[in-house]
């Protein structure tokens, strides 16, 4: 088989630890990508040269003057890690890179990029923890503090950076102006473990003469004090607001100038009167002190700022995405239910806050209550019974009576379709409120579209809860609790890789998980955790098995060596630990297939070693593919053991072997996902695969062609009834209209995923019932992905029943991978595009090799006939294929 490969390669899109142009990483031997193009078919990387050099100009082989790695024979093109000598702190470092293709064709230097180093092992310096407060934590009426440092600069400012941790969550300023774009800054962690600080270009806000360096810090989880079932107000960390900054200034002379938080500062307590992510904000802007964030301001009545005692967690730069608002909203109707109450519908559910803008005489106090659904009344429900607190979501404003005032709050979101406004002066109109959408700014990297509309929906409603559930870790709902339920993760993550780039937000939470491993390796089932949810709900295994899980898949979806050796030892102990307390050959978990249809409060009856046992198996393998990708021969061969045995328990425990049914003598009735888990992950003999089948089929179809799942069951379901040719029940499912489904969520005013089947749900906003979207796109539109960052490739549209068409393009470390498909009468039309790097797998539904037409014939090798499919491997290009089906 030959290829025709067009020009050189180019290299494209470049990346540092999978950023573009990060500041201030501290990453000590960065891993640099690219996107390599070509025109043609089959093209292919043999070598790359990168150059790293101290400015743009510096950029060629003779000049570079920090490395060059020379031609290095290689077709990696991401995850290539810097190798020339140690990098200094607080330095910018440009780079470029040039490739050569198959035929030791050379290919243009690539447009230079960039990245920045933050602090290293310099550290904040001279810097100490300040705040207005002791540790120890008073309740949430207490104000946020405001601080600031006044400091005279004697020349230009050629460069200058702010690196600061201010928690929970820092809104900086420097004279007059805010800082960043970032918003709920520095991420949640286990501030035990590590705190997270971030790293500001200033340059342009500062000025030769007076400035002033400002802050206000809001108190999220590390400062919590309104009561909730977690603990969060009870944390070994839990202590007042306080801050770590240094500001670094160089001036074109050469000098530079640092100003460092210590008890120089200044602070008062300012006009947020209070905050809780739970509860919401008080902000009274009678007390607002015009200035203070400017030079010039007179700061003689306020008070020494307190050196406080700093968090025991390792101060580390903040490598994944920030939170930022992503989008404003204006509502799509007003509704008086009551007198003096008003009701602001915005039309989607989101996560975010409400911005205010009203006119009101002094003293005003306008609140903004915040909820998914309304009452009968129709007022806007806003209760939770996990805090333990009367308010919940709920905002308030106390107007300046300065004219037109606009507020928004800056240290809690909240979960929302509707807001009431409640002592709002007369009738509020469109610019009276925003919604404010906010989630951590993680790229799209995928559009899917489908002839089912429903499909669509679907899938937009599942990407819109992604999104409002990420708030730097994978929340469970941006309403009820903002925790970060592992359970959720382990089965919604694909379908978040699918169609989000989530390498730098899971490389961040996958820290999160080590740092949550207890003394004896037990993995809690909220991470990051304040020592909540070890015993609580525990042992849950299909919930702390997403730890294996996402790291493997990690190598999958991106290729990620380096995070799999970083973890090796944490995940091997905490296989261990499931292993060990294995009885009869079966785990023990407590949480199982947690609300299906009936069941609101929690998973039926049935023994939840099921399915504890099935997710277990599946991580064991997961850590056996790891030892494989790391040459760890000795622990594939005992892990791979250990995983035939919990298959073997399993069996033994729970499959009627005469009547091919997995059950449990708890089970109230037939369970979808105690037979369906063990078909996707493998375990059933394959002498028994066909009646286990069939039985899956007949209680479906029994059923009306409905599903009796919880979030567990949901997203391996119609996988498996499509993968073992039953995918035209599976398209009947997914369509269904009536209770339970996902068409009737749509048809009863849903666009996000719901917690439960039913309409009384608590949570509106809710991923893990939602991965529906994952078969939308792997089998309707037919893109897999077999491994090593998209290496291999598999086309199967095999989910084509009751849709015409279907199409997916995905933005892929390899550059996009996309298939669009669609069915005129018998003809076939699919259209495939394969990145330089990658091999795609093609089935094309065919019923012979004769019947299939492709273009460009001469390079797409012989296909074979394999079950109903045509079958051909391609390399890189723009393929198409046309066949004649029944």
């Amino acid at each position: 088989m030959s290829w025709t490969p067009g020009g050189p390669l180019t290299a494209d899109k470049l990346t540092t630890e999978y950023a573009d142009r990060p500041l201030g990483t501290d990453v000590r031997r960065p891993r640099l990508g690219w996107i390599a193009t070509a025109p043609g078919y089959g093209a292919t990387q043999s070598a790359y040269q990168v150059l790293v050099a101290s400015t743009p100009e510096l950029l060629t082989p003779e000049t570079a003057d920090v490395w060059d790695s020379g031609q290095v024979v290689s077709a990696k093109s991401f995850g290539v890690q810097y190798d020339g000598p140690a990098l200094a702190p607080r330095t910018r470092y440009h780079w470029a890179v040039r490739l050569w293709d198959g035929l030791e064709r050379v290919g243009r230097w690539s447009t230079a990029s960039w990245f920045e180093t933050g602090l290293l092992d310099e550290g904040f310096g001279g810097a100490q923890w300040i705040g207005a407060r002791d540790s120890e934590v008073r309740d949430e009426d207490v104000p946020a503090p405001l601080l600031r440092r006044a400091f005279a600069l004697d020349g230009a400012v050629e460069r200058a950076r702010l690196y600061a941790s201010g928690l929970a969550y820092q809104e900086l300023r420097i004279n007059g102006q805010r800082v960043g774009d970032s918003v709920l800054d520095p991420g949640f962690t286990d501030y035990e473990d590590t705190v997270l600080s971030v790293a500001y270009d200033v340059t342009e806000l500062l000025r030769s003469g007076d400035n002033v360096l400002g802050g206000e810090l809001g108190r999220g989880f590390f400062g919590m004090s309104t009561p909730n079932v977690w603990r969060w107000h009870q944390t070994p960390w839990t202590a007042e607001p306080r801050l770590l900054a240094r500001l670094v200034i160089e001036h074109p002379d050469g000098h530079v100038t640092e100003i460092v938080t210590d008890d120089a500062w200044r602070v008062t307590d300012g006009p947020t009167r209070s905050d809780s992510l739970f509860s919401g904000e008080t902000y009274d802007a009678r007390l607002h002190p015009a200035g203070w964030d400017a030079a010039g301001f007179d700061d003689s009545g306020w008070t020494a700022a307190l050196v406080v005692p700093g968090p025991r967690g390792q101060v580390r730069a903040q490598e994944h995405e920030p939170i930022r608002v992503i989008e404003d909203v204006a509502p799509v109707s007003f509704a008086q239910p009551k007198p003096g109450v008003w009701i602001a519908d915005f039309g989607r559910t989101t996560a975010g806050w409400t911005k205010l803008r009203v006119t009101a005489p002094a003293g005003t106090t306008i609140s903004l209550t915040h909820g998914e659904w309304l009452l009968a009344d129709g007022t806007v429900f806003a209760e939770n019974q996990h805090v333990k607190k009367d308010r919940f979501q709920r905002d308030e404003y106390i107007a300046s009576g300065n004219g037109v005032e606009e507020w928004e709050p800056r240290f809690s979101y909240k979960g929302f379709r509707y807001v009431q406004l409640e002592g709002f002066p007369g009738s509020p109109t469109r610019d009276s409120v925003t919604m404010r959408v906010v989630h951590s700014d993680v790229p799209s990297v995928s559009r899917f579209s489908a002839s089912q509309p429903l499909y669509e929906q679907l899938e937009q409603a599942m990407r819109r809860t992604v999104l409002n559930n990420l708030h730097g870790i994978p929340t469970d709902t941006p309403k009820m609790e903002k925790n970060g339920w592992t359970g959720d993760a382990q089965v919604g993550a694909p379908t978040m890789a699918g169609t989000l780039g989530m390498a730098r937000f899971f490389t961040k939470w996958l820290g999160d998980l080590r740092e949550s491993q207890d003394s004896t390796s037990r993995l809690p089932v909220i991470v990051p955790t304040g020592d909540w949810g070890y015993t609580e709900l525990s042992p849950a295994t299909e919930w702390s098995t997403v730890y294996p899980f996402i790291l493997r898949e990690m190598h999958r979806w991106y290729g990620d060596e380096r995070l799999l050796a970083d973890h090796w030892d944490a995940v091997l102990r905490y296989v261990d630990y499931e292993l060990d307390r294995v009885s009869d050959g079966l785990s023990l978990s407590v949480l199982g297939d947690w609300l299906p249809p009936g069941y609101q409060d929690g998973p039926p009856p049935e023994d939840r070693r099921l399915t504890g046992t099935a997710y277990l198996y599946r991580a064991v393998l997961a850590v056996a593919e790891i030892a494989e990708l790391l040459g760890k021969s000795a622990e594939v061969d005992r892990l791979r053991k250990a995983a035939g045995e919990l298959a073997d328990g399993l069996n033994r425990a729970f499959l009627d072997r005469s009547d091919g049914v997995y059950r449990s003598s708890e089970d109230p009735d037939y369970r979808q996902t105690s037979n369906a888990a063990p078909l996707a992950f493998g375990m059933v003999p394959d002498e028994l695969v066909p009646s286990v089948v069939a039985n899956l089929v007949a209680d479906i179809e029994a059923r009306g062609f409905h599903l009796n799942t919880g979030c567990l069951g949901v997203g391996v379901l119609l996988p498996v009834l499509t993968a073992f040719g039953h995918a035209d029940v599976a398209a009947k499912v997914a369509l269904q209209r009536s209770y339970p489904s996902w068409g009737y969520w749509i048809d009863n005013g849903a666009d996000t995923m719901w917690e439960m089947w039913e309409t009384d749900t608590r949570s509106r906003n809710h991923y893990f019932q939602g991965t529906v979207v994952q078969w939308l796109l792997e089998n309707v539109a037919g893109l897999r992905n077999l491994g090593g960052g998209w290496e291999r490739i598999l086309v199967r549209p095999d989910g084509r029943a009751q849709v015409d068409s279907a199409s997916l393009r995905t933005d892929t470390v390899r550059g996009r991978v996309a298939v669009s498909w669609k069915r005129v009468g018998r003809v076939f039309q699919l259209e495939v595009q394969v990145p330089v790097g990658a091999t795609a797998e093609v089935h094309v539904p065919a019923e012979a090799v004769g019947d299939v037409a492709v273009v460009p014939a001469p390079y797409a090798g012989e296909p074979v006939a394999v079950d109903g499919y045509c079958v051909f491997t391609v390399p890189s290009g723009h393929w198409n294929f046309t066949s004649r089906t029944s």
